[in-house]
């Protein structure tokens, strides 16, 4: 299996810690956030080749990361301008030789545990064939939730909730690099240009998931990030 990454943002509402490098390598627990993304996918599939898709401050995370990562080639495709997450992806598909098969993408900043594994196989199992199949998690607010009444009274506070009947799109996707290519725009975003022509054909199959995900979009993500991690490793520890 091959991944791509998709890491050509500023992450400006990271700085400082984005001034010198790419959002990829802002540490996490004292790591980069790449090398737990690679991790994860090396333990979720037979990874043979990671492709950062990059721009701001990439010769980074070429210094860091070389041409392999414990056992697995990395390469980098370089956008010399902004191309969005379609553009990126149809270069990273090109970059591999527009694969036949199946590739995994990803966004740069989402941690997860999710089973990748049993994604590619119900993407390659299902009934549908789709050209895409889309990690789905439950949206969870980012503020605190006020309930009231019907004569306005308030009547509780729930911090933070989950709403499980309402999914948002997870950032991690199995794609089919054929059936893919000729919906990628060479520059806009896939969310935008390439999604909604798939769905009216029924292309893009949902994997629902509600394991450990996580945005890192800012300080305080990355913050809430290392609190749920560490909080994971003492549970599996105990």
């Amino acid at each position: 299996m091959k991944a791509l990454i998709l890491s050509g943002g500023q992450g400006l509402r990271l700085r400082p810690l984005t001034d010198d490098k790419p959002k990829p390598l802002v540490p996490l627990d004292g790591r980069p956030i790449a090398e737990w993304q690679i991790d994860w996918l090396r333990s979720s599939c037979n990874l043979e080749e990671v492709v950062f898709l990059c721009g701001y401050r990439w010769e980074r995370l070429k210094q860091h990361f070389g041409v392999s990562y414990r056992g697995v080639k990395v390469g980098y495709n370089v956008e010399e301008t902004p191309l969005g997450t379609g553009g990126a992806i149809k270069r990273g598909l090109t970059h591999l030789g527009t694969p036949e098969g199946n590739v995994v993408v990803a966004n740069g900043d989402i941690l997860t545990d999710l089973p990748l594994r049993k994604m590619i196989a119900e993407h390659e199992t299902s009934v549908a064939r789709p050209a895409v199949t889309m990690l789905l998690t439950p949206f969870r607010s980012r503020f605190g939730i006020v309930r009231i009444d019907a004569e306005k009274v308030v009547r509780s506070f729930d911090e933070k909730p989950e709403f499980p009947d309402v999914w948002i799109n997870g950032g991690i996707y199995v794609i089919n690099g054929r059936k893919v290519m000729n919906h990628l725009p060479e520059k806009g975003d896939i969310e935008k240009e390439t999604f909604p022509k798939l769905v009216r054909d029924g292309g893009v199959l949902s994997y629902p998931y509600r394991g450990f995900w996580c945005l890192i979009d800012s300080v305080k993500d990355l913050q809430e990030a290392e609190k749920q991690m560490k909080a994971m490793e003492t549970g599996a520890a105990g």
